[in-house]
């Protein structure tokens, strides 16, 4: 059995262009990319990491991260990264698929362990950390049997289905799928903590993270983030007013976070046209 961690990452994020090649720690020559690579290769339960880009040639560089980091790469659709992902799969006969995103640069290899271990013994065809969110935004980990991949990617016909690669398995479809959970010890409970990459005020927040954390254990765990976020509560202020994102299933669910959004950025008049 092949058990991989496929790490999606692109250049051209919308909201922070080039996210994953910003520095963390701000004074040190390493890139968020760098760091989740660094973290998933202390799991004791991967075979092996593979980066997943695109064909697009400002993603060269991500390429050239994979190749100084000596993990393996995979470069196809920039769109549809649930056929990313199953080709990559598929190309390196994966048999259990570990998803993390290159926007974590906290991710946690304890949690990587405990998920997949979690999927194996409960013979899971999908296992993740954030069915139930508990756990702090950025610690994010789902587990994949490729045929259940293989499913998904033959079967998925809705675009949102093929922009975040498991939709199909955990919700559209989930009556098909033997789905389970992992919830967060009561210690790490801090779903308010976001320490995931999608803006600048997340990046200031990260910066401010891995300044306290990583010069004395580059390594740092959940559990030292929550401990840092008790001590100093003021951290959480930072990215305050940013919003998760996140998949909809109806214009009525969007609606209702656009209507949150524009109220925390007191945009008021535009809140009362959309509520007419």
């Amino acid at each position: 059995m092949k058990i991989a961690a496929i790490i999606q990452a692109r250049t051209s994020s919308t909201r922070l262009p080039k996210k994953v090649l910003k520095h963390l720690p701000y004074d040190l020559d390493i890139t968020v990319l760098e760091q989740v690579i660094r973290r998933a290769k202390k799991s004791k339960n991967l075979d092996e990491i593979i980066i997943a880009t695109t064909k697009d040639k400002e993603d060269e560089e991500i390429v050239n991260i994979a190749k100084k980091e000596d993990v393996k790469w995979f470069r196809g659709s920039k769109e549809n990264v649930l056929e990313r992902y199953y080709l990559a799969a598929k190309e390196n006969s994966i048999d259990i698929v570990v998803r993390i995103t290159s926007d974590c640069p906290c991710i946690d290899y304890n949690i990587i362990d405990e998920i997949v271990a979690k999927h194996i013994k409960e013979d899971a065809d999908y296992t993740s950390n954030t069915i139930k969110r508990l756990y702090p935004h950025g610690v994010d980990v789902e587990v994949i049997s490729f045929e259940a991949l293989e499913e998904a990617y033959c079967r998925a016909t809705k675009d949102f289905e093929k922009e975040h690669v498991c939709p199909y398995i955990h919700t559209t479809n989930r009556d098909r799928f033997k789905i389970v959970s992992l919830e967060a010890p009561k210690e790490l409970m801090a779903p308010d903590i976001r320490i995931t990459l999608d803006t600048i005020e997340d990046y200031a927040l990260l910066c401010a993270v891995f300044d306290y954390l990583y010069y004395e254990n580059p390594f740092f765990d959940t559990k030292d983030i929550v401990e840092l976020f008790n001590k100093k509560p003021w951290l959480k202020l930072i990215n305050k007013k940013v919003m998760q994102k996140k998949v909809y299933f109806s214009i009525e669910e969007e609606l209702k976070d656009a209507r949150k959004l524009l109220k925390m950025q007191e945009l008021y008049n535009a809140l009362k046209l959309l509520e007419r």
